[in-house]
This record gives structure tokens, sequence and C-alpha cells, in this order.
């Protein structure tokens, strides 16, 4: 039998969720219109016509998702803060009473014990932003950087994410109109990817002039790419998948420079380099102290650049599973990006589950999925990839974007009628995992 994989005793456990996803309450205490709110509101664009309306309903559950997080033993909770309860036009003087929830939460947070991880753009821009132009103008960047600023002076947190996979709002947003916006536009998602990763470069800016020995970094997605067959010009078309997936975003927070195959191959296809000011990848390569690695799936491309399945897939049915790839990013973001500790900040599994009659939620393949990914990143951390934590996506059911309610992620199974949270065996087989630091 095989020796247990033992974590080091300093590893942090957590879990993470995101505003739109769980809190609910978007018309209570002051809260603006989000680009979510007004997507949803469109038929035919999120599934059964759902919304982020209700959600959770977080937003007055809070103590009893706290409780949950201290019951299974978590260090770190990371949860993402609503910019318009905070701003609800995007920009001008906060709403007090906004700014008071998250108090509460980080507050909650502390009293049980538990690290908070807060998360500043979770997808939610304020749509009076989006009005101007949302993130194809420079202006938003600049309006995210204020926010960026009361958040930091307001919340004692010590660890921050500025951008939340900023790939997924450039491509489900503005290429494939999938995401709020909507939009199915080459050329305008890359001026959007340029002021995303600015905004991130000036957030980062302020917390470390304002706030000296707080960490701040982006949280990415970010997807190995492979070439589904043994051919030169599937190797081609898996190192051009690999630019638009990784290097776009990398690089230029690590190198200050953005992969010159990649730009050349979006500067045809649109302006995005004319928005490339001076003094940008300055901003945009300040030094970040911690990078949020998420990963969920791997990318296959054959020759003609087409994705190709080479292993089961998951209830999303773009969610390949491939355990290996979560070693296969961690250790090459270690070689060609090292210096930075890396957490990994979302790894999860939408599994078709519900309350049995004797009350337990059976979530086998979840704990399958998660089990192999932890030892996957296990041997990552052995062969040298500076990992810090691990935050599985998600702590409870939510709304799942342009799924809606269809598709359960959470370790905690969420009654969307009555609210009755429900602890899943996975919940418990990952407290379990908590507890001991090892993975047997």
């Amino acid at each position: 039998m095989n020796s247990p994989a033992r974590f080091p005793a300093d590893f942090v456990w957590g879990a993470s969720t995101a505003a739109y996803q769980i809190e609910g309450a978007t018309t209570e205490d002051g809260r603006g219109p989000s680009v979510w709110d007004t997507f949803c509101a469109v038929p035919g664009n999120v599934r059964d016509g759902d919304s982020g309306e209700h959600a959770a309903d977080h937003y007055h559950r809070y103590n009893e998702d706290l409780d949950l997080i201290a019951d299974l033993g978590l260090g770190s909770y990371r949860f993402s803060i609503a910019w318009p309860r905070i701003q609800p036009t995007g920009s001008g003087k906060p709403n007090q009473k906004g700014l008071d929830f998250y108090r509460r939460l980080v507050d909650g947070l502390a009293e049980r014990g538990v690290r908070p991880m807060a998360t500043l753009f979770h997808w939610d821009l304020p749509q009076e932003l989006q009005d101007r132009g949302g993130w194809e103008n420079r202006d938003t960047a600049e309006r995210f950087a204020e926010y960026a600023e009361i958040c930091f002076d307001a919340l004692e947190i010590g660890d921050w994410l500025t951008i939340n996979e900023p790939k997924t709002v450039v491509d489900c947003g503005y290429r494939f109109g999938s995401h709020a916006p909507g939009f199915k536009d080459d050329a305008r998602a890359f001026v959007a990817c340029h002021h995303l990763l600015l905004a991130h470069g000036l957030a980062s800016r302020v917390l470390h002039e304002r706030h000296p020995g707080r960490r701040i970094g982006p949280a990415l997605n970010l997807h190995p790419t492979y070439p589904a067959d043994d051919t030169q010009e599937a190797r081609e078309a898996a190192h051009h998948q690999d630019g638009l997936e990784n290097r776009l975003y990398l690089d230029p927070v690590f190198k200050g420079r953005y992969p010159e195959d990649t730009l050349r191959w979006i500067s045809e296809r649109g302006p995005m380099a004319d928005h490339i000011l001076d003094g940008d990848l300055g901003v945009i390569s300040e030094p970040i102290d911690v990078l949020g690695v998420q990963y969920y799936t791997p990318v296959f491309v054959d020759g003609k650049g087409e994705r190709v399945f080479r292993h089961a897939r998951a209830q999303a049915e773009w969610l390949e599973i491939y355990p290996e790839g979560l070693h296969d990013i961690l250790v090459r973001v270690q070689r060609d990006y090292p210096g930075v500790p890396m957490i990994v900040t979302e790894n999860g599994l939408a599994v078709v589950d519900g309350v049995d009659a004797d009350g337990r939620v059976r979530d086998d393949r979840r704990i399958a999925y998660l089990r192999d990914h932890l030892s996957a990143m296990h041997r990552a951390m052995e062969a040298g990839a500076q990992v810090e934590g691990y935050h599985v996506w998600s702590l409870l059911d939510n709304f799942e974007w342009a799924e809606g309610y269809s598709q359960r992620f959470g370790i905690v199974h969420v009654d969307y009628t009555t609210q009755q949270r429900t602890p899943k065996d996975s919940a418990f087989w990952y407290r379990d995992v908590v507890k001991s630091g090892e993975l047997r």
C-alpha cells in the first residue's frame, strides 16, 4: 500500500465563492445593477431564465455559511466583493451599507480563526460603467483602481486578488457572447483584455503604496495546452493556443511584455496594440506577491487548431477531466515564471447530485476528482512548485453563470427553495483531508 501524500503543516486549505453567484439581494442596501443583472434579464441568455437575484441568499445567511467554513476546519475563505455594492455606479463615494456587509463578513471570519482572501472583481461590473464602454474604455481601469483603494482602506484583509479570470471575460464575454456583456467581436475583446490587465496593475500599485506588507495578485484560469497528435501542425497549433490561454496573461504580468506571436495574431484582428500606451506594461508588471491559479481543464488541439477531447468530460461539457494538467501547469509556471508563491484558488467539478432520503448527498465522483487533483498538486509540489494553499470550488452550490442553477459545483448542497444547506459527502471527505493534512 502506498504511503499517504502528506502536505506541509503550514499549507492553507480553503474554499472559494463569488459574490454574484451566492449573495442574492441584488437590489438591497443601495447595491446598483451590474452587467450580469442586465445580461440575465435578456430572454435566452441564461438557462431557464435564471439570475443571481436570490442565488444562495448568502447576503442574509453569511453567518450560517461562516459556521460551515469553520466546521470544515478551513483556514482560508476566498470570496469576492461586489463592486456595485461598494460603488453603485462604478465611481464616486462608497456605499456605506455595502462596505458594512463585507466588514461583518471579515469580522465573522476573524472570530472563527479563518483567513480572508478577497477578490476585487469577479465579473460583476457596474452597469453604468458598461454604458460608458466597459472594459473597452481605458477609464474603467482607472475607476477600478479607485474602487480598489476604497476596499483596501476599509477592510482588514491581508491577501487580495485583483481580477478573476480575465481570460473568461475576454473569451466568454467578448468573443463568444455567452457571458455578460454578451459581445461576439475579437477586435473589442482584446482591447478589453489590455484594460483588464491594466486595471490589475493599477490596483496592485495602490495596495503596495498604501498598505505595504499586504499581498496581491491576479487569479488566472490556466489551461495547459497539448497537441492532440504527434504532428508538427498539432504542435504549432498547441503553441498558438497556449499563447491565447496562458502566455497572453502571464507574460505581461511577469515579464512586462505581450508574447510576440500572440500579439501579432491579435493585431491582425483588431486594434489592441493601439491601446497599449507608454508605461502601460510597466504598470501591468508591478511585482505581484502571490499568483492565484485556477485549474479545471486541459486543451488538446489538432493540426487545424480544433479542440479535441481525449478524456472523460463532466456535466459542464467544456471540462475535460485530466488531473495531470494541474501538475503540468503548476510545474510550468514555476519553471517559466519563478519567484512568486502560487495558491490554487479554484478547482472543482459540477456533479448531478441531490439529498437522498437519509439526508446524505452522495457525490463520489466529486470526491474522486478532488482526490486525483490534490494528488497531482502534491506531485507538483514535490517537483518544486511553490504552492502554499488550495481552495476548492465551491463552498456552496450557486448560480453558475449562463448555466443558471443547472450545475452544482458546491461541496455543500443548497436547496434553492428553502435555502437549506446540506454538506455533501465531499465536504466531509475534504474536512478529513484538511484535519489530517494527508491524502490517502
